[in-house]
């Protein structure tokens, strides 16, 4: 009898993450031949790769491939956060072109390094194994600790790169004992076979345990206290456009890990995770916005910003089902748009000089000087305080209206009073923009690059669009995560 072949490896199921890593193959083999003087021509292949990649998400649409004996996941779920990375890195990208010219810092290598971070982040998307979860993280980690030091010269960036590396590998061990740990009592590293080994029984102590220290391995990639220590020394220290990108797509990137591991393999263990993460989530939303008033440095402020950003989106995996992972869905691809504005007016603050603009202090003035820089700032950090009819209003709507149909009350509670705390040191930015006189005068005539300009108008679309059209939005973020919860 003839034995039935093997099928083959689904290589389709990979398309996404194989266009950004052909385009950051091709970068670098173009980098060795000229021109040698311009990057340019790397940067627009870059901006193809991450188009490419949106273009190849959006054809795969409502498909549910698998590959590698289940190992890697093409579905909707997967196929969301595509997009979010994709146009996370297309933003950073098209900022980059004239910021890594403007600082001297315009290599291939640059390119490259956001491809291959990019990669990493959509693989960890679609991994339905704790292997390759390890695996994608380390491919995005690894490239922003580079990234982190892109700046030889700069004290400051060789710290943040240096105290992001170490400290990250040391969480990174933490998640791999977790993930030792579960393998070790379940006898699979696979989500659903570790879903059908702890069904219908009470957790093994090792899964309790194994549970813990994975969620402070993904407590350090998403910043959540008490684990956020190394951002606001990495987001001042990093280049803004890296900065960008460590505070979307990497958080996009883990966020799609935890909520397919909790909703996916540990759902029976759901009160555990639950009770934690009502701690955790309140923690951070108040340390974040409380020491975030303290902060001048306009990057350090919004270091901790994202930490109590995080928390927010926290309060939707303690609401569980498929409105609270939605409604972190829909918060991750508005938190995108607005976060990279805001980091993308920054870079072009500091255009002309040696050291970026950064100090809150050097924004007194803008608007008389600058009238429309200081208005699409202000409309990014409006959305990120959450004033309708932005896209901040409506993603915290659907994370908190979640919530209160869960039971959570007083989490909802904890929020709204931490958003009222955030609107202090939002609206202090803004006060100074239009209240104050300028004490050290941003460099006038700025007019940001064809590129930067773009990224700035897409930014500006997107949490006006998110604002006032969401409910297209919202139920394809639902429709995503509704097959984990089956």
């Amino acid at each position: 009898m003839t034995p039935i072949p093997a099928p083959p490896v689904l290589l389709s199921a990979l398309t996404p993450v194989l266009v950004i890593l052909a385009a950051g193959a091709l970068v670098l083999l173009l980098d060795l031949v000229p021109p040698r003087d311009t990057k340019q021509h790397l940067g627009g292949l870059a901006l193809g790769g991450f188009v490419a990649s949106l273009l190849a998400s959006v054809w795969f649409w409502d498909a549910d491939l698998r590959a590698f004996r289940d190992m890697i996941a093409l579905d909707n779920f997967a196929l969301f956060f595509n997009l979010v990375i994709g146009y996370a890195g297309a933003l950073v990208v098209l900022l980059s072109m004239d910021y890594v010219r403007r600082t001297g810092a315009e290599t291939g290598e640059y390119y490259a390094l956001v491809l291959f971070a990019g990669s990493g982040m959509m693989l960890l998307g679609s991994a339905t194994d704790l292997i390759v979860v390890f695996l994608s993280l380390e491919l995005m980690s690894l490239s922003l600790y580079v990234l982190a030091g892109l700046f030889k010269t700069r004290l400051d960036s060789g710290e943040a790169s240096m105290k992001y590396f170490l400290l990250g590998a040391f969480a990174s061990s933490f998640l791999l004992y977790g993930i030792a740990l579960v393998y070790g009592a379940t006898g699979s590293t696979n989500f659903d076979k570790v879903a059908a080994a702890l069904a219908g029984k009470a957790p093994d102590g090792l899964v309790v345990v194994g549970l813990g220290l994975m969620l402070v391995g993904f407590g350090f990639k998403l910043s959540s206290v008490p684990f956020h220590m190394w951002a606001p020394d990495v987001y001042q220290g990093a280049p803004t456009t890296v900065t960008a990108f460590i505070a979307t797509g990497s958080k996009a990137a883990a966020f799609a890990a935890v909520i397919r591991l909790l909703f996916s393999a540990l759902r029976s263990m759901q009160p555990d995770w639950t009770v934690l993460l009502w701690g955790v989530a309140a923690l951070t939303m108040t340390v974040g916005n409380v020491v975030a008033i303290a902060q001048s440095n306009l990057k350090r402020m919004l270091a901790y910003s994202s930490v109590a950003h995080v928390g927010y989106m926290l309060v939707g995996l303690v609401a569980g089902g498929a409105s609270g992972a939605g409604a972190v869905l829909f918060y991750l691809l508005a938190y995108t748009f607005t976060t990279a504005g805001t980091f993308g007016v920054i870079s072009l603050c500091g255009r002309t000089s040696g050291d970026e603009s950064v100090d809150v202090r050097d924004y007194a003035g803008l608007a008389r000087r600058h009238p429309l820089l200081a208005f699409v700032l202000s409309l990014f950090l409006l959305s990120l305080i959450g004033i309708p009819p932005l896209a901040g209003f409506v993603g915290k709507f659907y994370l908190f209206g979640a919530a209160v149909r869960g039971g959570y009350l007083w989490l909802v509670v904890i929020g709204v009073l931490n958003s009222a705390i955030a609107a202090y040191y939002y609206l202090r930015v803004i006060v100074y923009m239009y209240m104050r006189e300028p004490e050290e005068a941003i460099p006038a005539g700025l007019v940001p690059s064809f590129a930067g300009g773009l990224a700035l108008a897409i930014s500006i679309v997107g949490i006006v669009l998110l604002g006032v059209m969401p409910a297209p939005f919202a139920n394809l973020a639902v429709a995503a995560v509704a097959p984990l919860l089956k």
